[in-house]
């Protein structure tokens, strides 16, 4: 198969993590009214307890399913074997998640019927494909095809859902239209795979690779879901889980345009790994490391500099506590980035996964630990606080495990332009923005002389991953016109 374009992939793949994530921003301030604060923290506690079924029902199916595949993606009998086998196994795991979830759904006496409905996220789990994609890095399917589903899905809930009697049928559009989404691929299948002979279907050979790879996935749920439902049952406030509901939202659609990037990389390591391509692996590992301190930074003090102003017009009355939890939550942007190009771009590839875990059950613990200490205390402030501190200590832990291979002075180094354009950057917009009153025009001017700021700057240090990208830009526009005359 022709390799793809690192670039093109990343923009699909970037624009389908924003695209999962953009839904419910858009939808954010037409639910923040209809449904208020208890009623969007009720969907989002009832959600965080289906994300632990979920989480079964995948097991590590996904992330061993897309390393193997790009091992293989010149071969289509090999790859049409671990498809097979992967999604076999993977139907086995959601089979029995729904069947055991649905039991579970009947004897909940409080918010039973959103729980029935929510076994469609299951469903979804059930037909899922997008790792075969990813690992053939064929982005533009999955693109193409959720995009539908997701138009659809903000259609759905401004005509249906009107009060905040309708958090059901809010919750139905959350789990058909991903399910939707996700049996739509299967009408690509057959041009990459082939049927194989019953004798070759093994799903549980590499079962015990796959529990590998499911315990840091565990781990990883501990620090992303818990703390919706340890803010639940230790603050016993839906208004709590409300806030931290959409200030994490937000944060999480700026960080999907940093970590889609590892996305992409996986299967190209694992290509290049399978290969012994060593100087090749570690060229694309620390242009990783550079890509995330050269965007992370100024989403991470840009959205520091602009809740103030983006949070009381987006959300409305009432979510004024959306503001300082936004701004300690905006320093998961580089901590996760981090450990996303050391653990998935790089330990998970080279088939270090066990390490991988260590480093993500250590993080856990830490996440745990503090959250039952500062909830209590600070509520949804400490929960926070807390996913900051755990997610900052894989990165320093992961760092320093592969030392030898990657130096964790040069991955700092490589950020030392975008430490001075992004400081640079937060000087200029602090007087700005006190200013300037909360409006949409507003955050558009902050963000824009942001923006300015930052890159004249960094043109300024004649930053060289900032120039040569740019001169690419430039170079494809000329042959645009080009090939149009």
């Amino acid at each position: 198969m022709q390799k793809k374009s690192i670039q093109k992939n990343y923009i699909l793949n970037a624009g389908y993590q924003i695209l999962l994530l953009i839904v419910p921003l858009i939808l954010a301030p037409y639910l923040s009214r209809v449904l208020e604060p208890d009623g969007v923290g009720t969907a989002s506690f009832v959600e965080s307890i289906v994300a632990y079924f979920t989480l079964f029902a995948t097991m590590g199916i996904s992330t061993y399913g897309q390393r193997e595949i790009s091992y293989v993606q010149d071969d289509v009998n090999k790859r049409s074997e671990i498809f097979w086998n992967t999604k076999t196994l993977g139907f086995c795991t959601a089979a029995v998640a729904i069947v055991v979830y649905v039991i579970f759904s009947l004897f909940q006496k409080l918010n039973s019927a959103l729980y029935l409905i929510l076994t469609l996220n299951l469903v979804a789990v059930f037909f899922d494909i997008t790792w075969f994609f990813q690992g053939l890095e064929e982005f533009g399917k999955t693109v193409a095809r959720n995009a539908v589903c997701r138009i659809l899905q903000v259609i759905y809930v401004f005509v249906f859902v009107k009060t905040k009697e309708d958090l059901s049928l809010y919750v139905l559009g959350l789990g058909l239209f991903t399910a939707l989404g996700n049996i739509s691929l299967w009408a690509y299948l057959p041009k990459y795979v082939k049927p194989i002979p019953l004798a070759k279907l093994r799903p549980f050979r590499d079962i015990k690779v796959v529990w590998s790879l499911f315990i840091p996935t565990i781990a990883i749920q501990i620090y992303t879901v818990l703390d919706k439902t340890m803010i639940g049952l230790i603050t016993d406030s839906s208004f709590e889980n409300g806030y931290y509901e959409q200030a994490i939202k937000i944060s999480k659609m700026l960080l999907a345009v940093v970590t889609a990037l590892g996305t992409v990389m996986v299967p190209r390591i694992g290509y290049h790994y399978g290969r012994n391509e060593t100087e090749d692996i570690k060229r694309l590992m620390y242009r990783g490391y550079r890509f995330v301190w050269f965007l992370g930074i100024p989403l991470c003090f840009g959205l520091v500099t602009i809740s103030g102003n983006f949070v009381p017009w987006f959300f409305g009355m009432g979510y004024d506590k959306v503001v300082p939890l936004l701004q300690i939550l905006s320093f998961l942007i580089l901590s996760i980035g981090i450990n996303n190009v050391t653990g998935i771009q790089y330990l998970i590839p080279t088939k270090r996964q066990n390490i991988f875990t260590y480093t993500v059950i250590i993080g856990a613990c830490v996440n745990f630990c503090l959250n039952l200490v500062l909830i209590h205390f600070l509520q949804s402030f400490g929960a926070a606080i807390a996913s900051v501190a755990a997610e900052s200590v894989i990165a320093v832990i992961q760092l320093i495990i592969v030392r030898k291979e990657l130096s964790p002075l040069r991955v700092i180094k490589e950020g030392t332009h975008y430490y001075i354009a992004g400081a640079v950057m937060a000087l200029v917009l602090w007087p700005v923005k006190t200013i300037l009153n909360p409006s949409m025009l507003n955050t558009a001017i902050i963000v824009i002389c942001g923006a300015t700021v930052y890159f004249s700057v960094l043109f300024i240090l004649r930053d060289e991953f900032f120039l040569s990208n740019i001169n690419k830009i430039i170079a494809r526009l000329k042959r645009g016109n080009v090939d149009g005359q």
